[in-house]
């Protein structure tokens, strides 16, 4: 049996193999970014924003914009106004979104621990939020007022004391960025909003601008291929979540799962970008065929119809046959997908076998498209495979773990000589003389 002639997505026959994690991960490939070659490419820009002014990131912005703001930093009375003209109803409906991030980021809070390592000693590990953060809103595509609640909300349960947020300037809005973005910034209480885009942005965020932003210690944001360069570029000076890729979504799914919603939902990710990717995984070749005919039907009567066909015939998405489920969980366990959903029976205990994967959507009515807005988790998310070491932004991202070491007279006398032992082990004699000059008679 085989997959029906229509739209050209590749097909991956893995039935009769059993291969290895790193073997599957190299099965289904990937888009390929040169964050390597951006990096070159974005040298100039950031030592341009770090030897220059506002006005240097006003000419990169008329450069890859379009448009010199009047104001890089966009003025309060203009973020009011966006809020003012927003329709009601994306008001509505972004107030229930931002209610239900906040109830899920705030079960993340952490509490500070106390140790007692023996009498008269303990450890007490203190979680504190970073000093100031900058955080990304991409242009590009589309408008992401969703990602300015993704990172705002998680910081400020974090307690973050100081938060700006950079977005591309937008010829159509006089330079400023996309009035729902501003509008998205103000429900949050969030005034220090900056049109800036791209790499000029992560290095304005690094290095600060003298009079007009201070630098920060933490960059968080999905962006393009430069913001990704920029952001490795740059990490050490800053702490960054992730080098966020395109987005990838993975449906792994059995032959009850009902084809028109797979396809919509692999269409659904497609959309945000002609390098995202779409991997179906099945055991059924009567869905695969039936999923090809739905993307036939649904790509070309939605609206970005081009960019979700490049997208969906690209190297990075594919229809995946596998003889079993177990085999479907070991491929996704290998490919580490950004969004990983299930179409299955017994979806919940296959969940449980998942170990990575950015976020997992169980069942028909958990479809990605619900966490990218308002199911309550965070959207911001490993991609490239990096789901197998790393989680999503949460409010950990904004906290530091800081221990605190209190030991008294008596602990410290009963532990000086294992600690002078091992010092003298390590060829580090002054870390024990540090100890027993403890014990010398004060004049």
């Amino acid at each position: 049996m085989g997959v029906n002639p229509g739209i050209a997505i590749p097909v991956i026959d893995l039935r009769g193999k059993t291969l290895s994690k790193a073997q599957y991960k190299m099965a289904i490939p990937r888009a390929n970014l040169d964050v390597a070659h951006a990096m070159a490419a974005v040298e100039p820009i950031l030592a341009r924003v770090k030897n220059g002014d506002e006005t240097t990131l006003k000419e990169l912005a008329l450069e890859f914009d379009g448009i010199s703001p009047t104001h890089v930093r966009v003025p309060r009375s203009a973020i009011d106004q966006a809020l003012a003209d927003l329709d009601p109803s994306v008001k509505s409906a972004l107030e229930i979104s931002i209610g239900r991030i906040r109830l899920v980021h705030e079960a993340q809070a952490r509490k500070s621990t106390r140790t007692d390592v023996v009498l008269g000693a303990s450890i007490t590990q203190k979680w504190i939020p970073v000093d100031r953060v900058g955080l990304y809103v991409p242009g590009g595509n589309a408008v992401y007022p969703s990602s300015v609640l993704m990172n705002v909300i998680p910081a400020q349960i974090a307690r973050v004391p100081s938060i700006a947020v950079a977005s591309p300037p937008q010829r159509e809005f006089d330079g400023l960025p996309h009035p729902t973005i501003l509008a998205a910034c103000a429900l949050l209480g969030i005034y220090e909003v900056y049109a800036v885009g791209g790499a000029q942005a992560i290095a304005m965020f690094a290095y600060g601008v003298e009079g007009l932003c201070e630098p920060v210690d933490l960059v968080t944001g999905p962006g393009n291929v430069y913001v990704a360069a920029a952001k490795r570029a740059l990490r050490g000076l800053i702490a960054i979540d992730s080098e966020a890729g395109p987005t990838e979504i993975g449906i792994l799914a059995d032959e009850r799962a009902i084809a028109g919603e797979v396809a919509a939902d692999l269409i659904s990710q497609a959309e945000h970008d002609v390098n995202a990717a779409a991997v179906l995984v099945t055991t059924s070749t009567a869905l695969a065929d039936q999923v090809r005919n739905e993307l036939d039907i649904r790509v070309a009567r939605t609206r970005h119809s081009d960019r979700i066909r490049a997208a969906l015939t690209g190297v990075q998405s594919a229809i995946v046959l596998v003889d079993s489920m177990k085999q479907g969980i070991d491929v996704m366990n290998g490919y580490a997908a950004e969004h990983l959903e299930i179409h299955a029976h017994e979806a919940q205990a296959i969940a449980s076998e998942i170990r990575n994967a950015g976020a997992v959507f169980v069942g028909r009515f958990a479809p990605v498209s619900l966490g990218d807005y308002s199911a309550g988790s965070n959207h911001v998310l490993p991609t490239g495979g990096c789901a197998c070491h790393s989680s999503g932004l949460s409010v950990q991202t904004f906290l530091k773990g800081v221990n605190f070491i209190e030991y008294d007279e008596s602990s410290f006398i009963d532990i000086a000589a294992t600690v002078i032992t091992l010092a003298n082990a390590e060829d580090l004699p002054a870390h024990g003389e540090a100890m027993s000059a403890r014990f010398e008679e004060k004049s």
